[in-house]
């Protein structure tokens, strides 16, 4: 458990990169990541490479005790590249190609860029393969940053061809799969599906998730061409890639079947922004929110089921979000350690110093301009500090006791009909990890089809595309004495995108014993109630056992199921919204609302106490716990202070259990063992 950074020696003058590799051993740094937009640099014109200045940054480095991991360069092909060679850029979906200027420009499936990155990746692999400081590289940067998943140019558009006729058996199958009879929408041949490019009203839905699925492997198999050059010159190098933030087109489970090692970026002032619902309060402007980040955190260490890295982590003010407030005292270091306690196995700060030239010059680093000190470097050394006296060898995995299933074709089918302007997959999925998350309990987010058979409660807040075989693995779940979970929009449709014959939630209707009679959406704003059932989660069942949903309700229609709330006003008063039935020696739950954070509470404190599972008492907003081996970490992203209270005097391992403002420590107790209190309770 480890601290590194992001250097760029090619942007400072070379009597520095000394002073810069021993201020960052000094700070405790082990790894430095380099190269990820060196491309003209090591290769200004074709044919001419030019490693010798990254020999010598590493040189310098490994001086120092530093470990290097390099990055292939191919997020920013040069600017001699794109004139000899413009077929490799993207286009947009009205055709325009996307310009030299920026990043990201260039076509996954351009057969020229193909080329070309197979050239620039071997001469770098073959050139370092026997680098001792070199352990491991990242693959190009960010896949589909600035909305370049999805590509509309001829290649894109003939490989979609290929692409489908390779998954379907003939273009009548296809036809017959989307249901093209509807607007005249059959397809003679493959050939005939274009890109969905611009057309006067909406496209059809399958269509853009088929769409969807052939860019995402589009980017995959252009990762695995970067994966296999590599590791056929050192196979002891780890290969990586620094995904990005409840971010929506790329597959990330995908892209990680070929990594050794998921990474993602971490910007948490930023993401409270620019994607996610509300206004932020000033302690999230200054930290940003615990369950936005720790989704992510979770979400890619379940990818791979395996530790994790944040391979970019805010260092201060960055230039980015629609506005820069500087982080709070501490939330460098706090960061750091939330991030160590979700499974994390170093964390990379971005960057070393603030670059003085280009798009990025308002992103801070750990140091000024001018080299000196910026306020994440002491967070940052003091988290390397504290980390280093932690780390004896073993670095223990998370063991999660719940897995909230989670699925980009699902986000995909619901964003080409959200039939609701404010019903947003991530949103709803934050709903439920909330709930969670307030009773400390860990969480491992997993693609649907993973073996559930270690958790003890499975969630899955929308499993919008189903069949038989998805179903009968949570039935089986279920069968054996798990707790499932099942939201709102669940079974709606095939995994085509399509209505199949039967009512929602369609393959999982057995299970949860229940049909969707009707649904109706509602702009954010308004708020519609159900009455909790008499002894249902507990409660009494009177009028004061109303709960509030928004956005998405569904009218069920009970087939063995019981009632646990029920709709209380509008068209649907007195029709089940909530439901759970008893299978084998499990139990299924279906909630056919959006629910709000009190009702997704009481739902998810239910789920956990028929599992069994361990919990806190229920955490204060912006204060979170977890445990990793035999500690547990105590995040305070908030400018209140908290005490951590145990029934003797805490072990603390880390910080203290008097905990500031955008605080963090660990102690050697037990989640269930523990409690978190405002500090003046604490104190009476």
């Amino acid at each position: 458990m480890t601290i590194g950074v992001c250097y760029f020696p090619e942007h400072w003058p070379r009597e520095r990169w000394e002073t810069d590799a021993a201020e960052m051993a000094d700070a405790g740094i082990e790894y430095v990541r380099l190269a990820e937009f060196s491309w003209a640099v090591c290769e200004p014109e074709r044919g001419a490479f030019d490693f010798d200045w990254l020999d010598e940054a590493i040189d310098v480095l490994a001086a120092e005790g530093l470990s290097v991991v390099l990055c292939t360069p191919t997020a920013t092909p040069p600017k001699w590249l794109v004139d000899e060679r413009p077929e490799i850029l993207q286009a947009d979906p009205d055709g325009t190609p996307r310009a030299f200027g920026s990043r990201r420009h260039y076509c996954f499936n351009s057969p020229a860029y193909r080329e070309e990155t197979r050239r620039i990746v071997e001469a770098m692999a073959s050139h370092f393969s026997d680098t001792e400081a070199v352990v491991g590289w990242q693959t190009d940067n960010e896949f589909g940053c600035h909305e370049t998943v999805r590509c509309y140019c001829d290649d894109c558009a003939d490989a979609f061809s290929e692409w489908l006729r390779d998954r379907y058996d003939s273009v009548d199958d296809l036809n017959e799969a989307w249901g093209t009879t509807f607007w005249s929408q059959r397809y003679p041949s493959f050939e005939a599906v274009d890109p969905p490019r611009p057309t006067p009203a909406e496209h059809h839905p399958s269509h853009l998730l088929e769409y969807a699925r052939f860019s995402t492997e589009s980017v995959v198999d252009y990762n695995r061409l970067h994966a296999d050059l590599l590791r056929e010159h050192d196979d002891e190098w780890f290969v990586a890639h620094n995904f990005m933030g409840d971010f929506e087109t790329l597959d990330a489970h995908a892209v990680s079947d070929d990594l050794d090692l998921v990474t993602w970026d971490s910007y948490p002032t930023g993401f409270v922004q620019d994607r996610r619902a509300g206004t932020p309060s000033m302690d999230e402007l200054r930290a940003g929110d615990p369950d936005q980040v720790g989704l992510n955190h979770d979400l890619y260490r379940g990818t791979n089921d395996a530790p994790f890295w944040v391979m970019e982590q805010q260092p201060g003010d960055v230039n980015w979000p629609p506005d820069c407030p500087q982080p709070g005292a501490g939330a460098m270091r706090l960061w750091a350690h939330h991030a160590t306690a979700h499974g994390a196995d170093a964390v990379l700060y971005f960057r070393w110093r603030r670059c003085r030239e280009g798009q990025e010059q308002y992103h801070a680093g750990l140091r000024k301009q001018d080299g000196a000190p910026d306020r994440g470097y002491t967070d940052a050394t003091a988290a390397a500090t504290e980390l280093a006296a932690l780390d004896g060898g073993d670095r223990p995995h998370v063991d999660a006791p719940v897995a909230l299933l989670h699925d980009y074709d699902d986000w995909w089918a619901i964003s080409a009909q959200p039939h609701a302007t404010a019903f947003d997959y991530w949103e709803h999925l934050r709903t439920y990890y909330r709930a969670l998350r307030e009773r400390g309990v860990q969480v491992d987010v997993v693609h649907p089809d993973t073996d559930l058979s270690g958790y003890d409660a499975v969630v899955a807040p929308t499993l919008h595309l189903a069949d038989d075989d998805r179903a009968a693995g949570l039935g089986a779940f279920v069968d054996a004495g798990g707790h499932l979970l099942l939201g709102a929009r669940s079974g709606a449709k095939d995994p085509y995108n399509k209505l199949p014959d039967e009512l929602p939630p369609g393959p999982f209707a057995e299970l949860v014993g229940l049909r969707v009679d009707q649904h109706e959406s509602f702009p954010a704003e308004f708020d519609r109630q159900v009455r909790v059932e008499s002894d249902a989660l507990g409660s009494g069942g009177d009028d004061e056992d109303t709960r509030e949903w928004h956005v998405w309700g569904e009218w069920l229609d009970l087939h063995g199921a019981d009632a646990v709330a029920t709709h209380t006003d509008g068209l649907a008063g007195g029709v089940p919204a909530v439901a759970r039935n008893a299978v084998g020696d499990g139990t299924a739950t279906y909630c056919g609302v959006w629910p709000d954070a009190e009702l997704a509470a009481e739902l998810v404190d239910d789920l956990l106490g028929r599992a069994g599972v361990a919990t806190t008492d229920r955490l204060p907003r912006g204060v979170r716990v977890n445990r990793r081996g035999e500690l547990t970490w105590v995040s305070n992203f908030t400018s209140t202070g908290y005490r951590v209270v145990t029934a003797d005097e805490p072990s603390v391992a880390v910080g203290d259990a008097r905990l500031g403002a955008f605080d963090a420590c660990a102690v050697r107790t037990p989640i269930e063992a523990i409690e978190v209190v405002p500090e003046r309770r604490a104190s009476e």
